[in-house]
């Protein structure tokens, strides 16, 4: 599992993942119903994406991301 820490976690996740399912970023944004500026802009960790967006495309690319505390990750 991949620790995102921050939207260049993210990016980078995204992005590999795409490459390793044989992708480009054009036909990514037309499974998922964004553009592909958007694409380009979330596997570079824009601060800006917008994360309902963000998490469409981590969807359609079979990604699931969960959100645990402080604390249950110290375990």
């Amino acid at each position: 599992m991949t620790a995102v820490i921050g939207t260049h976690d993210l990016g980078k996740a995204i992005r590999e993942e795409r490459k390793a399912q044989g992708l480009t970023q054009e036909q990514l944004a037309g499974l998922t119903g964004v553009g592909v500026r958007f694409v380009g802009e979330l596997e570079a960790g824009k601060d800006s994406c917008q994360l309902g967006r963000a998490l469409q495309v981590a969807a359609a690319l079979g990604l699931s991301l969960s959100v645990r505390s402080r604390q249950e990750t110290a375990r």
